[in-house]
């Protein structure tokens, strides 16, 4: 089978509770096992991003009231074949994207097929070649943690790039530090840009904790086109140092389960709270300079298409 299928309305009735029939929640950022090894330096060769199981992560998602359930893991979906059984899940990815300033962003996309998948891995290091198949397949995106320094430096010229082609924001993230969320909300709505929100959960702690609800929805494709129509609604959790530190602290407990001889690194597990101390005041650093400079700039950001009308972009 090539594609994964939406959620059936037939089927609808037997997998989602008559309380969701007047609206849908999914949480539109979720990571598993599968989303590969961790990047910072030597844990990259021991450590995983995530070690949820997708089974694990679906049932939570349930618990906790999701209607429709889907996966963002970074460059895979291969996640999904454990749930393509389900009929209320959907196929999404994180993908890693290289911007034409070879800066590097998070970009969520939804609602895609495993064809989908290999063309946006082909694409990635190319934004502009990436953001033409994205339009040309009609598919929803959103730039991710808008004013997060995880994947590193930012250019001016990342926004100007973002408010050009992209059409959502995700303005509420469940690991991000709250004023960095609502930057991103200020931002997005500045820009007439879509909201979207989701946990960023890479253990099973956070999962479903923040999440997007669309009402009206009865299916994953009417719950995408809701999104599309700007009819979503964020809710749920920001994120906190304290949060990230016990998440860190459950992924190392992990990683000692699955290979017990790193327990000789235990004596090091005090350095976990240097880290996330480190990098929280890392986050609040890169969000307070680009939130400032982006507010001190002009009202309409400038726009590429006022430089290149040969790429129009299309959301409809």
């Amino acid at each position: 089978m090539d594609t994964f299928i939406y959620n059936s309305r037939p089927l609808h009735g037997l997998f989602i509770s008559p309380i969701h029939n007047s609206f849908m929640r999914c949480d539109l950022h979720v990571h598993s096992i599968a989303s590969g090894m961790c990047n910072t330096p030597f844990l990259s060769r021991i450590c995983r991003e995530s070690y949820n199981q997708p089974a694990e992560v679906y049932a939570r998602l349930k618990q906790l009231g999701m209607s429709i359930v889907t996966l963002s893991d970074h460059d895979s979906i291969d996640a999904g074949e454990a749930l393509r059984k389900h009929p209320d899940f959907f196929l999404s990815e994180e993908a890693t994207v290289t911007m034409p300033g070879g800066t590097e962003m998070h970009l969520g996309v939804y609602g895609i097929t495993e064809r989908d998948h290999v063309e946006i891995q082909r694409r990635r290091k190319d934004f502009i070649s990436l953001m033409m198949y994205l339009t040309e397949k009609k598919l929803f995106f959103s730039v991710n943690h808008v004013f997060s320094g995880l994947t590193g430096r930012r250019l001016e010229e990342d926004f100007c790039w973002f408010a050009s082609y992209v059409p959502a924001f995700e303005t509420r993230n469940g690991q991000m530090w709250p004023k960095a969320n609502e930057s991103a909300a200020r931002l997005a709505s500045r820009l007439g840009k879509i909201a979207v929100g989701g946990s960023d959960s890479h253990t099973i702690a956070g999962v479903g904790r923040t999440y997007t609800e669309v009402p009206g929805a009865r299916t994953a494709e009417e719950f995408i086109s809701g999104l599309r129509a700007g009819r979503g609604q964020v809710h749920g959790a920001h994120g906190s140092c304290g949060k990230l530190t016990g998440d860190v602290f459950r992924i190392v407990w992990a990683l000692w389960m699955e290979k017990p001889w790193t327990l000789a690194l235990m004596p090091l597990s005090p350095l976990v709270l240097a880290f996330t101390a480190g990098h929280w005041a890392n986050e609040i650093r890169f969000c307070e300079k680009w939130s400032a400079a982006l507010e001190r700039g002009e009202k309409r950001q400038r726009m590429f298409w006022d430089m290149d009308s040969s790429f129009e972009a299309n959301w409809g």
